[in-house]
Formats: structure tokens, sequence, C-alpha cells
């Protein structure tokens, strides 16, 4: 699309602004770089980002790892692992799935080395048992300390969540402090003046397009540049109280939102408010004492008074626009709002068999008509200054 200047991009928008004066660019970190899975994986966690500035050798021994390419690169497999991941089935894995290399370690057969041939061999096979094997030998592909880059050999990348697995729990403490170093480096600086280049080669284009106002869903693994690329566009920011940017608070400050942004309680791809605030008592529990200074336990379901001073907590910030979903709207009222708070809910981006179900329950007929709902947006419309 570059290589013509982003025409199809470009004619797409300027036909969108005869219609509209603002959109939202989702996921605006895919103009930075992508996540690459190869073809090989059935999950993510051996992938990449694309483009990326790989890691060679010698750079990774200069953050004080040794480098040992069989053990960083191989899945890391010995008994204890084996047992732990397979507990009574741990024997049928050694025997039919594994085979032994040097030492305690074990490497996957070659009938069985990939996620895909595994995922070929379990075709059909649906019992627990088979559930359990599978997916063990899943997770014991992707128990590596870093991942070959794509396209040259001699380059790599540190595994993405890698802390949580067996490879890095088996390392001295020294080596995880190294490697964690690395990992905070690889993630959120190397790469930053590189993916600054790859977004300000189209970003510019698709904003200068038209007049209208863009914003843009900067939620994630959020590098630095993005901050620098949306700041000298002028791209609005994406601001959600239960997903802060800030990564040593557990819920945002509303007050803290920038100007050029957009405050919201949730997206389509979230729960709603009514679930968010079911689905961990402890978490909500801590919010209602913390950012909304109740005390005493929080009350469950969520009652519509208590939805009212989270919906107007967010129109009092400073944030240039607040869009709240028509759900997060309605769960003010207790008599509008659907009694199942989970009928509620647009996507769950994980579950295919759940996209964008959800369909208003009353009709902007009977909404026109709801004099008490419409009475309590516009009271604190006006009160918010919006």
């Amino acid at each position: 699309m570059v290589a013509d200047g982003c025409q199809w991009w470009v004619r797409r928008f300027q036909n969108m602004a005869h219609y509209f004066d603002a959109y939202r660019i989702d996921h605006v970190l895919g103009f930075f770089r992508i996540w690459e899975i190869p073809v090989h994986a059935v999950h993510g966690l051996l992938g990449q980002f694309a483009p990326s500035l790989g890691m060679t050798r010698e750079e990774v021994e200069g953050y004080g790892l040794r480098w040992q390419e069989e053990l960083f690169t191989q899945p890391f497999i010995t008994d204890w692992v084996i047992d732990r991941i397979f507990r009574e089935h741990a024997n049928e894995v050694r025997d039919k799935y594994i085979e032994k290399t040097w030492g305690n370690r074990y490497k996957m057969r070659p009938e069985f080395d990939t996620q895909r041939k595994v995922e070929a061999a379990f075709k059909g096979m649906e019992t627990d048992k088979d559930i359990w094997i599978r997916d063990g030998l899943y997770a014991l592909i992707s128990d590596v300390l870093f991942v070959r880059d794509h396209k040259d050999p001699n380059k790599f990348h540190p595994r993405i969540s890698v802390q949580l697995d067996f490879i890095y729990e088996s390392l001295y403490d020294c080596d995880k402090q190294a490697f964690n170093t690395l990992y905070n480096d690889y993630f959120y600086r190397r790469n930053n003046q590189y993916w600054y280049q790859e977004a300000m080669k189209k970003l510019p284009k698709l904003v200068n397009a038209t007049r209208m106002l863009v914003c843009a869903e900067d939620l994630g693994m959020v590098p630095d540049c993005v901050a620098w690329v949306m700041d000298e566009l002028r791209i609005l920011s994406l601001e959600i109280q239960s997903m802060p940017k800030d990564p040593k608070v557990k819920f945002g400050h509303l007050g803290a939102n920038p100007y050029r942004s957009v405050s919201t309680i949730s997206t389509h791809d979230m729960a709603t408010l009514r679930q968010w605030w079911d689905e961990d008592w402890n978490r909500a529990q801590e919010y209602y004492n913390t950012m909304l200074h109740q005390g005493g336990p929080a009350p469950h379901p969520m009652p519509g008074w208590l939805a009212k001073d989270i919906v107007e907590r967010h129109l009092t910030s400073p944030s240039m626009l607040c869009i709240l979903s028509i759900q997060d709207w309605m769960s003010m009222d207790e008599r509008l709002r659907l009694a199942d708070a989970d009928a509620e809910r647009i996507n769950i981006p994980a579950n295919p068999k759940h996209y964008w179900r959800y369909r208003m329950h009353v009709s902007i007929e009977q909404l026109m008509k709801n004099e008490d709902f419409n009475k309590n947006i516009t009271e604190l419309i006006v009160r918010s200054g919006r």
C-alpha cells in the first residue's frame, strides 16, 4: 500500500468524510508492527514482531547471558517438566512422543516436533486424556527462551511471556535478572526508532487525507514510539480505567487522562461495566474502596446508582471525548437494562462462537419516549459540561 501512497485508504477516508466527523483506528500498533506466527505453530507464543530488529548472539551475551544455542532455542524438556505437565501420563509421553538427547534432556520425535504435526496426530481425538496430552505437547514445543528470526537464522527474539514457562524457571537468579533486562529492552525500547519510522510511512497519509478527527486504540504492549507518533499527528488515545497504561497502578486515574483522548468504560471486545463488576469480586472491591471511595463491601450485582456514579466520573474526566456503549448507559437504569448482564456482551475475541450477537432489546423510538432515562443522561451531561 505504501508503494502507491496508500491510495486505497486515502480514497476510502475521503469518501467517509462525507458522512462522518471522526473515526477510530483499531489496534493502531499494527501500523508499527504486526505479530507474525510461523505456519508450523498452532498458538502464538512462537511468533515474533514483523518488522523488528532481531538480536545477534553477541548482543545477547552483552546482557550477561552466555549464549547456548541449543539450550536457548530448543524445547526445554526434562523429566521434572514431563512429570509436572503430564503426571500419570508422563511415561506414555516418554515412550511415544519424545526421545533422549543428552544428560537429562529430551527432544520431540521428528513426527511430533511441531505443533501442526501434533495437531494432525490428534485430529478427531477428543477425550479428556487426548486433549491433556495434546495441549501438553503444544506447551513443550513452545518452551524456548528465544525464537529464531524467520528471515535471518543468525538473529533471535526473546520468546514472549517466557517468564511463565519452565525454561525460565530453570535459570539461575542472576540469569533471570539478565534475561529480564534484555526482554524489557527488546519489547519496549530496542525497536522504538525503527517502528516510529515504519508508522510514519503510513499513518500521516491517512490522517492528512481528511479533516476528520482520528482516535486510536492504543492498548496492549505499547512501546514508547506509539505515543511519539500519536502526539506528532494529533491522534487521540483511548483511555480505559480498568486497563491503565501505567504499569505501577491497578486502575487509571481519570483526572490524569490527557485532553487529547477518548475516555470509555468498555469496548466491543471487552466485558461491559456490569459484567466486569462480577468477574472478579476482589478487584471490584478494591475499585469500590480505593477509586470510588466507598466504605464496606461492594454490592453485587451492580446497582443502578453505582453504575451512574462510575458513568458520571468518566464524563467529568478531562478527555476531549467520552464515548460510552449503550449497555453502559443503560446499566444506570435497573428497569431498562437487561436482567442478564452476560447477554450484553458484544464480542469475545477468543471465542469464535461468540461474535457480534448483541442486539438492543429496546427500539430507538422506545428510548426516545423514556423520559426518566433521557432526563438522567441530560443532567449528567449538563453537570459534566460536555
